[in-house]
C-alpha cells in the first residue's frame, strides 16, 4: 500500500516539474495568456463482460478553461498550458463524465501572417469519474498522456484554435464491484478555444 501511495506522489510531483519551469520560461520569453473553450468529446467502449457487449458513446459538449504560456523563435513557437478540463460521454445506460488537468505542451509553426499549426503531448492528471449513479472504481492511471494536433488564428492578442486529441495510452475504469462492467477513459475530442494573451 505504501509503495502505491509512494508510486502516485511520485507522478503528480512529475507532472508539476515537467509543466511549470517551462511555464516559468514562457512568460520571461514571450508572456502569459488565458483561454476557454468547448470540447466535442467522446471517450472508449463500455465493455459489459456478463453480456460481451461493447459500446460505443455518442459525442456532448464539454468545457476547459486555464493559462498558457508562449515563447517564440521566429517562426516557431513553443506554447504550454494548464487547464481544467470537464467532458461528458453519453451510453444508453448512463453517462460518463470526467474531471482532469491538462497540460499540453505544443510546438508550433506560424505561417502567412496569422495562422499557425502546432502539435504536441499533453499531459492528463485525472480528477474524478461519474457514471450516473454507479460509482467508479479508480481507474487503471490518474496520469495518461495524450496528442494534440491543431490549426489557430491569431488577430493581435485574440486566437482562436481548433485541435484534436486522442488519448495514447489505454486506461479503463472498473464500474463498482456488483457488475460486470469497464469504461474505457481516454479522450477523443475535438477542441474548440478562444485566448487571450495578457
Amino acid at each position: 500500500m505504501y509503495k502505491i501511495e509512494m508510486i502516485t506522489m511520485l507522478k503528480k510531483f512529475a507532472f508539476v516539474l515537467l509543466f511549470f519551469p517551462t511555464l516559468i520560461w514562457s512568460q520571461q520569453e514571450s508572456g502569459l495568456g488565458i483561454l476557454a473553450g468547448v470540447n466535442f468529446a467522446s471517450n472508449g467502449e463500455l465493455i459489459d463482460e456478463t453480456t460481451n457487449v461493447a459500446e460505443n458513446p455518442s459525442r456532448n459538449v464539454g468545457y476547459h478553461l486555464g493559462l498558457f504560456g508562449k515563447a517564440d523563435f521566429g517562426k516557431i513557437f513553443i506554447r504550454p498550458e494548464l487547464k481544467y478540463t470537464h467532458t461528458k460521454s453519453e451510453y444508453s445506460r448512463a453517462n460518463l463524465t470526467i474531471d482532469k488537468l491538462d497540460a499540453p505542451i505544443l510546438i508550433g509553426f506560424d505561417f502567412l501572417q496569422h495562422l499557425s499549426v502546432f502539435a504536441g503531448p499533453s499531459l492528463q492528471y485525472i480528477l474524478d469519474t461519474d457514471f450516473g449513479d454507479f460509482s467508479i472504481e479508480n481507474a487503471q492511471e490518474d496520469f495518461t498522456v495524450g496528442l494534440q494536433v491543431g490549426i489557430g488564428l491569431n488577430i493581435e492578442a485574440i486566437g482562436i484554435d481548433l485541435r484534436y486529441e486522442r488519448g495514447l495510452n489505454e486506461n479503463e475504469a472498473n464500474l463498482n464491484e456488483f457488475t460486470q462492467t469497464r469504461v474505457d477513459t481516454r479522450p477523443d475530442q475535438l477542441i474548440l478555444a478562444v485566448s487571450l494573451s495578457i
